[in-house]
């Protein structure tokens, strides 16, 4: 059985009207990490799908909690590469069924590992309708959105009106001429902006970390680069354990993840 979140979720405030009830199964912490919001088409080109995977990882790399909708197409991308354990998969149906059946194992595998939502109860089938509920509910959750492909009138584009009435950046990344149209439309109207380079984009989160180290609330602190005298008042003797460990650097007053 499916659990009810048993707190308000403050991003979901943003909603135009937070949902009645909200179930889940897996792991509640990863709503307590930075999120970003990615979203696409159901048929992505082989450039989409490597530039969305690199944008993934990327994030990952930073500790940033990837969400989506556990579509086919983009979504799936973005699941796989964030990691299961690190990734947020918003569904238009109970959280109990695995649908797409396409995506039945990885579904499966974000329940063990990662974070199940629905506003549905177990049971409930997805619809025309609640595909658009669970739109809305991605677009909340991430402090950003990326949208990585999109036609004109697609799903995708209805995900950046929900953003952007809830005064959250939109990123796209460049295409061809002639491909991706609805991206297009969003750079032209000056509605997204463009990720020309997908490290210079993730380090808005802090630097890439690709060690093991744990995601916890020092390694959020220290990606903000926090001079010394911060890092010692919020978690004193920690930090020069940690950079005994080679997990910081202590340099010119500043502290930063190693």
């Amino acid at each position: 059985m499916s659990q009810m979140v048993p707190h308000t979720i403050v991003e979901l405030e943003a909603m135009r009207k937070y949902p009645t009830e909200l179930f889940f199964r897996g792991d509640l912490g990863l709503l307590n990490h930075p999120k970003v919001s990615i979203v696409g088409t159901r048929t992505p080109s082989l450039y989409t799908q490597q530039i969305t995977e690199e944008i993934a990882k990327a994030l990952r790399k930073r500790g940033v909690c990837i969400v989506s909708g556990a579509a086919m197409g983009v979504d799936a991308i973005v699941h796989r590469a964030a990691g299961t354990d690190n990734t947020i998969a918003v569904l238009g149906c109970g959280v109990d069924i695995r649908y797409p059946v396409v995506n039945s194992e990885l579904i499966a595998s974000i329940e063990r590992e990662g974070l199940l939502l629905s506003p549905f109860n177990d049971g409930f089938r997805a619809t025309n309708w609640s595909f658009v509920v669970r739109n809305e509910l991605v677009v909340a959750l991430g402090e950003i959105l990326v949208v990585t492909e999109a036609d004109l009138k697609s799903g995708s584009l209805r995900s950046v009106e929900y953003a952007l009435k809830m005064g959250k950046k939109v990123y796209v990344v460049p295409h061809r001429i002639g491909e991706s149209r609805g991206t297009h439309a969003l750079i032209l109207s000056g509605d997204a902006e463009v990720i020309w380079d997908v490290e210079a984009f993730a380090s808005q989160f802090g630097e890439a970390v690709e060690s093991d180290v744990p995601k916890d609330d020092f390694f959020y602190f220290c990606q903000k680069m926090p001079t010394l005298d911060e890092a010692l008042a919020a978690f004193g003797e920690r930090v020069y354990e940690a950079e005994l460990e080679g997990v910081v650097t202590i340099r010119n007053g500043i502290v930063r993840l190693q």
